[in-house]
């Protein structure tokens, strides 16, 4: 389960009527109907809506309530607000707002005092067999480096986000400080029958200018250096193979290969930045260098 962190889909699915019912309009699934009820196997629970990751298998434990139980969530995934009747505490998507339940807290019922009571209608359910891998790349702001990664075949998500620095938790602001040695980075999940880590670590290479050292256009700086993060030592030996080939080439790579730490999402509002503003990159673009 190491390898299941937030997953967000580019765009909303199309929810049916009765999806409409609970996950817009807050509505309730009737008690022990839901099919994750009863429900055991090993995997991710994601948003049925937007498809962002919610909550481990690990953390589900049965309450006998009548909907699925989760102690916690994946950190970042899950909105608490004061529901409507005053009383309760409503939980959404936090991307996308849609409804999920309600929590309760101190009943006792795990070591976490927390109960997550979660409609089935309102998840899909990813086995943990099913093929994913993460990449993990730095190439100046994120913005871009995140706008252009979407779009490349057997890519599932990319989320940016924060990694290499000393500090828990950054913030932007800290990031932006140059004092915690964090990078601006992109976290990548692709499905690695339909890609390849090599194709996107390529791609990466193209898409920014790696000879660059501490900077990408006019964005100065140490969290806007050029760096990848591997996940396995295949990536590892994949990324340092295709600078020796740049090397080659002429181009005078700056790009570090690192073992990824913790990796920390972003605020919200560097989400899909490009797509929100409904502009384009202003200091990314693809330039053939393979």
């Amino acid at each position: 389960m190491s390898n299941f962190i937030i997953m967000v889909q580019n765009s909303k699915k199309e929810l049916t009527a009765n999806e409409k019912r609970i996950i817009i309009d807050k509505g309730t699934e009737v008690p022990f109907s839901g099919k994750y009820y009863n429900f055991n196997e090993k995997g991710v629970y994601v948003c049925k809506q937007c498809g962002s990751f919610l909550y481990k298998s690990s953390d589900k434990f049965s309450s006998n309530c009548g909907w699925p139980s989760f102690d916690d969530e994946i950190e970042g995934a899950v909105k608490r607000i004061p529901d409507a009747d005053g009383v309760r505490t409503e939980i959404i998507c936090a991307k996308c707002n849609g409804h999920l339940g309600h929590v309760f807290l101190n009943e006792g019922l795990t070591q976490k005092k927390t109960r997550h009571c979660v409609n089935s209608i309102s998840l899909d359910f990813i086995p943990a067999k099913e093929n994913r891998e993460i990449a993990i790349f730095a190439g100046g702001c994120f913005w871009g480096v995140e706008y252009l990664m979407k779009k490349q075949k057997g890519v599932i998500s990319v989320e940016s986000g924060y990694i290499g620095g000393s500090i828990k938790k950054p913030t932007y602001e800290i990031v932006s400080s140059k004092t915690s040695g964090h990078a601006e980075a992109v976290q990548v999940i692709f499905d690695p029958s339909l890609t390849s880590y090599e194709i996107l670590a390529k791609f990466f290479f193209e898409i920014h200018d790696p000879t660059q050292l501490n900077r990408q256009g006019p964005d100065i700086g140490e969290q806007y250096r050029s760096e990848i993060f591997y996940t396995n030592p295949q990536q590892k030996n994949i990324a340092n193979n295709l600078i020796k080939i740049l090397k080659n080439k002429g181009y005078n790579v700056t790009t570090k290969v690192i073992q990824a730490t913790k990796f920390y999402k972003a605020e919200d509002y560097h989400q899909d930045y490009y797509e929100c503003k409904g502009t384009l990159p202003y200091c990314h673009k693809h330039t053939k260098r393979f």
